[in-house]
């Protein structure tokens, strides 16, 4: 009997349709990965079970791990599809859409508040373009090495999904855009909207409703250090509010 993979998937048709589990057993193939084998399905969507069925939906684009658009839940843990090798994996492998964010169908969620709060937090550095500015403000080494893990961030969802402080009953921001605040916060150029970051936090869903479960820093694709810049950020939020007291 030729070598199957196994798989069991968490299917919706809709938002608003109930969630169903559906099996599927695919030929084995060496080397592939989660993103192969859905693949593989959308080819030839028949279940375990030998029934006709549709394609499963998710979705991929880099294949490379730095887009962050195949993150779903594979066997318990928040992770992306592309880099989630068969051979490494437990199997009935499971398949489960992410948790925090809306699902649209399937596997594929709305990760779209997670471009809104860096909206929010002003994630960029204003510069006007119609002109040239020259050079730009020169980075020390030591500064540099510290923000480039921030800069790796690919809004993947997966320190949100882990994080226990983002829930239905939270505003809670996440880690993720609070990694950016020290990230442009550490730049020359973007240090000039600081204050305007810093506040963007002080509020409702801001940097005081993280509990410190650390979950986010353990499930980071890019082993971002997410809990050291929550507490650098959190330095520098106290120290605008006191300086901002001050200035009253």
């Amino acid at each position: 009997m030729s070598k199957t993979i196994h798989l069991k998937i968490k299917r919706q048709d809709s938002p608003q349709d109930r969630p169903r589990w559906e099996e599927f057993k695919v030929p084995y193939r060496t080397g592939a990965n989660v993103v192969s084998v859905l693949m593989e399905i959308q080819r030839n969507p028949v279940n375990a079970q030998g029934q006709k069925t549709t394609a499963v939906v998710w979705e991929c684009n880099c294949l490379e791990e730095v887009c962050g658009a195949c993150t779903m839940i594979i066997n318990g843990k928040p992770r992306q599809a592309c880099s989630a090798l068969i051979d490494q994996l437990t199997q009935p492998i499971v398949l489960e859409p992410l948790t925090k964010f809306p699902v649209i169908r399937d596997l594929m969620v709305d990760r779209s508040i997670m471009f809104e709060n860096l909206k929010k937090v002003k994630a960029w550095i204003d510069i006007d373009g119609t002109y040239d500015l020259g050079p730009g403000p020169k980075v020390s080494q030591e500064v540099q090495e510290k923000i480039y893990p921030l800069s790796r961030c690919m809004t993947c969802g997966c320190c949100m999904e882990a994080c226990p402080n983002v829930n239905p009953k939270s505003k809670f921001i996440g880690p993720a855009p609070i990694a950016q605040v020290r990230l442009f916060n550490a730049h020359p150029t973007g240090a000039m909207s600081k204050g305007q970051r810093l506040e963007s936090l002080m509020g409702e869903g801001g940097i005081a409703e993280c509990g410190n479960a650390q979950n986010c820093v353990r499930v980071c694709p890019k082993e971002i250090p997410l809990t050291a810049s929550i507490a650098d950020v959190n330095r520098q939020v106290t120290l605008h509010s006191i300086l901002r007291w001050l200035d009253k």
